[in-house]
């Protein structure tokens, strides 16, 4: 019964609920073209259109599940709507509907959906408690935040009270690279989704294990998107600079790498076998980014094609997120 951790979808009610009342959270629905609606915050970020599989019908997922060997997907929201830039009022109440919305959609397919939840990283004790809510009575299985805060590397964030919760809930954080507006640099050739998503995601590995939150909760279980960016492939690096400019941990970062869970995500099998010879096959999970043009329409297909034992291919569709993600049913 494998499960896929990486999975996104938009249901239909948020849209709607963005077009109708969308000013109660800083939030409008625009038209960039004729017929195409986006989203607009209020500090200023407008984003890029919804794709169609974010936003598909229930059935059309399904089915794609179905021919992916899928049996269970946690969906998470579209990062890029996180709206961490938003006030503190609304930033809060954004991150409820986000929850809620999501979990009604997976309250109506039980036996294949489980959910994720966002919280609005800004303020962490606001943070803690969206995550308690959303564990406790909407039934997540999990968390999911961004990379970074707008800008603020994520472990240079205060987010101890969150970390805490997370914790305390006994639930894992899926860390995922977020980068709205693509840089001057990432604009063509889908450098922004190649490269720097990969490296957010590694520049949030490093400002957590320099910060010490890592040492500081040895309990946490954080999952990184995409194989874990380039950390497992620079880790050499991190612990001779670590070294050398004195940046105090408990271990070299290197040490944490097996501490981390790394999603399959790398569409190279080469790739995949290298980050497990880094971590061993107890660390892997399968993630597809389904809803988005990178997708792995054959995440079991890549298992074998990386030359992992049917066991192997098991424990990584199967137990390992069973053993991961306690609440699921």
């Amino acid at each position: 019964m494998p499960i896929d951790v990486h999975a996104h979808y938009v249901p239909a009610t948020l849209l709607d609920r963005l077009e109708q009342d969308g000013a109660r959270f800083g939030i409008s629905m625009v038209e960039t073209e004729p017929a195409c609606r986006v989203v607009r915050f209020g500090y200023g970020v407008t984003l890029r259109p919804f794709f169609a599989k974010l936003t598909e019908e229930p059935a059309r997922r399904l089915a794609s599940m179905d021919a992916a060997g899928i049996d269970r997907q946690l969906l998470s929201t579209w990062c890029d709507v996180f709206g961490y830039g938003l006030d503190k009022a609304h930033g809060i109440a954004w991150h409820r509907a986000l929850n809620e919305t999501l979990a009604a959609f997976v309250q109506r397919h039980p036996s294949r959906f489980s959910l994720l939840a966002s919280a609005f990283l800004p303020d962490a004790a606001a943070a803690a408690r969206e995550l308690e809510h959303a564990v406790t009575t909407l039934g997540a299985v999990g968390a999911i935040v961004s990379s970074n805060v707008e800008g603020t590397n994520l472990g240079e964030q205060p987010l101890d009270e969150f970390w805490a919760a997370a914790v305390q809930l006994g639930v894992p954080v899926f860390v995922h690279p977020t980068q709205p507006n693509p840089t001057p640099r990432t604009r063509g050739f889908a450098l922004n989704t190649i490269a720097q998503y990969t490296f957010d995601t590694t520049l949030a590995v490093g400002s957590l294990i320099g910060a010490g939150v890592l040492d500081r909760f040895p309990a946490l279980r954080l999952i990184l998107a995409h194989g874990g960016g380039t950390f497992p492939y620079l880790a050499g690096r991190f612990d001779c600079m670590f070294e050398r400019t004195k940046i105090r941990t408990a271990s070299p970062p290197s040490a944490y790498l097996d501490r981390l869970f790394y999603d399959t995500l790398l569409h190279d099998a080469a790739a995949l076998r290298y980050l497990t010879s880094r971590v061993g096959v107890d660390r892997l999970v399968i993630g597809t980014d389904e809803g988005f043009p990178p997708a792995d329409y054959d995440p079991l297909g890549s298992l074998r094609r990386a030359g992992f034992t049917d066991d192997e291919a098991r424990r990584i569709a199967e137990s390992n997120p069973r053993s991961l993600f306690t609440r699921l049913p």
